[in-house]
Formats: C-alpha cells, sequence, structure tokens
C-alpha cells in the first residue's frame, strides 16, 4: 500500500492515484492525479520534486482560515486554485490539539459523531458540492500529456477523501478499491498518529479526550458509510450524485476515462 506514496519530506499522506484498475480493465495513468494533505511544510527539494513529476495545478479544497494559518507552498511550475469545500474546517484539523482535548474530554464518542456530521456535510452542503463542481471541472480540463493535478485539503483524508470517492467511482474503480484508498490513509499516517496522541497522553489526557481526538486524525468505515447514506438518499446511488448533484453528465464521464484511463 505505501508504495503509492511519493517521496515528500515535509508532508504527510502524498498519493498517486495512478494503476488503479477500473471494471473495464483498464488503469488509471501515473502523473496525471495526486492527492495530498497540505503543502505548508513543504522544502525547497519537495516543491522540485512535485515540478518534476509534473504537478501543473494545486488545489487547495482547505477554508480561509486554514490557508492563513498555514499557506501552501506551491511548486513554481503549479498554479495556485482555491476551492474551499467548508467554509469552516468543520474537520477541526487545524485546532489546536489541546484545544479540542479541553473541549472533548468529557464526552465519550463525541468526536466520532463530530466527523460523521462533517461527512454528511461533505455530500449535503451546497458549498461543499460547488466546491466538487468546481473540482469536476478542473479535472476535466486537464487533458494534457505529462500534466498532474494535485488535491488537498489538511490531512488529506476526509474533504480530499471524498474527491478521491468521487473520481474514482466516475472512472469505473470498483467499490473494494475505493475504500481501500479511502482507507489507506490511517496506514500511511500511523507513525505521525502514534506520536501524536503519545504525547497528549504525556501532557494528561484522559482517555475519552485521546480517543475524540484520534478521531479527528483517522479514516473510520463508519465516516465513508455516512457520505454513501446520504448520497442513496438524495440521488439513488453515486452515478445519479455525479450527475444531477456534481453536473456530470455523460459525455463529462466519457472525456474524464478518455483522460485519465489507459490500456
Amino acid at each position: 500500500m505505501t508504495s503509492r506514496l511519493l517521496n515528500i519530506k515535509n508532508g504527510h499522506n502524498f498519493r498517486e492515484l495512478g494503476g488503479y484498475q477500473t471494471q473495464t480493465g483498464q488503469h488509471i495513468k501515473y502523473h496525471k492525479i495526486v492527492r495530498s494533505g497540505h503543502l505548508c511544510d513543504l522544502s525547497v527539494a519537495d516543491q522540485t520534486y512535485l515540478n518534476d513529476y509534473g504537478v501543473f495545478q494545486d488545489i487547495d479544497f482547505r477554508s480561509t482560515d486554514e490557508v492563513k494559518n498555514g499557506p501552501d507552498k506551491v511548486p513554481s511550475q503549479a498554479e495556485y486554485i482555491f476551492d474551499p469545500v467548508f467554509s469552516e474546517d468543520e474537520t477541526h484539523s487545524t485546532e489546536d490539539a489541546e484545544k479540542i482535548a479541553t473541549e472533548l474530554n468529557e464526552k465519550p464518542n463525541i468526536g466520532y459523531q463530530k466527523m460523521v456530521e462533517a461527512y454528511h456535510n461533505l455530500v449535503t452542503d451546497p458549498h461543499a458540492i460547488k466546491a466538487y463542481q468546481r473540482f469536476f471541472e478542473l479535472l476535466l480540463a486537464n487533458d494534457q500529456d505529462n500534466q498532474a493535478i494535485l488535491f488537498h485539503c489538511t490531512g488529506g483524508k476526509d474533504r480530499t477523501g471524498m474527491g478521491a470517492y468521487f473520481l474514482l467511482n466516475a472512472l469505473g474503480v470498483d467499490q473494494a478499491t475505493i475504500r481501500q484508498d479511502y482507507l489507506m490513509t490511517n496506514d500511511v499516517t500511523q507513525d505521525f498518529l502514534k506520536e501524536f496522541l503519545q504525547d497528549l497522553k504525556k501532557k494528561g489526557h484522559n482517555s475519552v479526550s485521546i480517543e475524540n481526538s484520534r478521531a479527528f486524525w483517522i479514516v473510520d468505515p463508519g465516516y465513508l458509510a455516512q457520505a454513501e447514506a446520504d448520497i442513496k438518499a438524495m440521488s439513488g446511488n453515486v452515478h445519479n450524485y455525479l450527475k444531477y448533484e456534481l453536473n456530470v453528465n455523460e459525455n463529462d464521464l466519457a472525456d474524464l476515462r478518455k483522460i485519465y484511463l489507459t490500456d
């Protein structure tokens, strides 16, 4: 699984989506689409790496406050595109860890519940829908060879995870592979998370606080299940959601597959 990781030294969860097989036997092209966490800690070497990788657009799903607190270090050959999924950071990924722990140290499972609510909003909120519509407009314009789009939020797991979910469905990847890609965050960030939670414990946070904080930093099948339930309630299935909510029609699907798939 970790072979999908890009060799980024000062960032988390930079992953290639190329190579996944579709249900028709085609594969997603390499160096066309990358998902990641934020770019605000990139070194010069990291930026050069992304330039050499072919990244020509950096699509930022974060909120205004997140960008203000940690602006991307955009590779020199890339265009920066601000496309906030939420008007505010509903996943709490930029809130101070101690503040989160203090607020949530008395309510078991509240972290999980807040994340489920965030996923509900990722699917149903008009602001989020508009952002993902813009995302697909940019994907459809990425029709030149040797050019890669990078899209990200803060942790590269929720807003980014749903962006990948929508795209992989549009390209015809099977559900088991889509879920595997979604859950891969937990594997590739486990060392970071372990250190983060140990640090909270050293600072004296109780078990309820630590578990609630953990809920903000992982992906969980229950989070995705909430999004899928809302997709079904709104549109019947993800294909109809793409068509009627994200404005991705049959011609767009065909174009996406021409752009991103190869035999």
